[in-house]
């Protein structure tokens, strides 16, 4: 099996280098699969001004039925640009590929490409939370998704912005090996956060962030790192020296959610996360997270 990767113009280097780590690492615990890489200009620059060496032109690849076809993101000015749109014979590859049986997956904004080559039109589909509003605009027959990670159509796949084409790969990889050999190769990246799917493109970790008052942000930290822990009101206050009334205000009034909110979102999200591991059962998530039973945790999912 083949695993190919275009590197287009101003190509976004995370966009890029994320799936292909995540294949390299499976091969390293023995998945059998050739990665590839082709251009379709001379000479390439990413978006960040490094430039790449001699890169095959997509015309050389010899893909088939089975094999995957990855479109990473690129910088937005360029998909807009004369030049992009002018590149209708690349596109009619692309779209060739798919009559193939190729799987094509589209990392961030790469979804424009796929849109210019016809394969959004009537399939549902996402990118970055910033550019989905312009996705649908200029391809009005594809079914836009929002914040979601990634949407599988077919033999479509397309994913959010940037670390979320760690999270597709990830994800095409359980679909052909299982999650326990994900796991392994999920653990050796250092990815302990696998999400899903149905995960949303913003997180608990960042969100009621927006604001500036630091011991609101401490007492977050505090949660995040001892999720499992009682985390009494009282405790809490004390450790930012306020008296317990003045926090539960304070908090509420900067981020917009109770303290009980906060923490039983934040246990939420590490229990999802945990889920994704095979070798976890509901009763030792829900010790993680700190529900007192598994029942507790499977009410509060539903």
């Amino acid at each position: 099996m083949k695993v190919a990767f275009i590197v287009p113009p101003n190509v976004e280097l995370l966009d890029l280098a994320g799936p292909v780590q995540v294949f390299t690492e499976a091969k390293m615990y023995g998945f059998a699969v050739d990665i590839e890489f082709y251009a379709y200009t001379a000479e390439t620059t990413s978006a960040a001004g490094l430039g790449f060496g001699k890169v095959a032109n997509y015309k050389e690849a010899q893909l088939k039925e089975g094999d995957f076809l990855f479109v990473p993101g690129m910088d937005y000015d360029y998909l807009t640009s004369e030049g992009f749109r002018a590149e209708q014979e690349y596109f009619s590859w692309i779209g060739n590929c798919s009559k193939g049986q190729v799987t094509i997956c589209s990392i961030c904004n790469g979804a424009f490409v796929l849109g210019e080559a016809g394969l959004l039109d009537g399939q549902e589909c996402t990118t970055h939370w910033r550019r989905v509003d312009a996705l649908q605009v200029r391809f009005p027959k594809a079914r836009v998704v929002p914040d979601t990670l990634y949407v599988k159509s077919g033999k479509i796949y397309t994913s959010a912005g940037i670390s979320a084409g760690i999270d597709l790969a990830l994800g095409i990889l359980e679909e052909l090996k299982g999650p326990r050999f994900v796991h392994k190769v999920a653990r050796g990246l250092v990815v302990y956060h696998r999400r899903a799917q149905s995960h949303s493109q913003q997180s608990i970790y960042l969100d009621f962030r927006n604001h500036v008052n630091p011991k609101i942000h401490d007492v977050q930290d505090f949660l995040v790192d001892n999720i499992a822990g009682e985390n009494s009101i009282e405790s809490l206050a004390s450790s930012v020296a306020m008296s317990p009334r003045n926090l539960s205000r304070v908090f509420k009034e900067t981020t917009g959610s109770t303290i009980v909110e906060y923490l039983t979102r934040l246990r939420l999200e590490n229990a999802r996360t945990l889920l994704n591991n095979p070798e976890y059962t509901i009763d030792y998530i829900a010790s993680q997270c700190g529900f007192k039973t598994a029942r507790q945790l499977q009410r509060i999912l539903k």
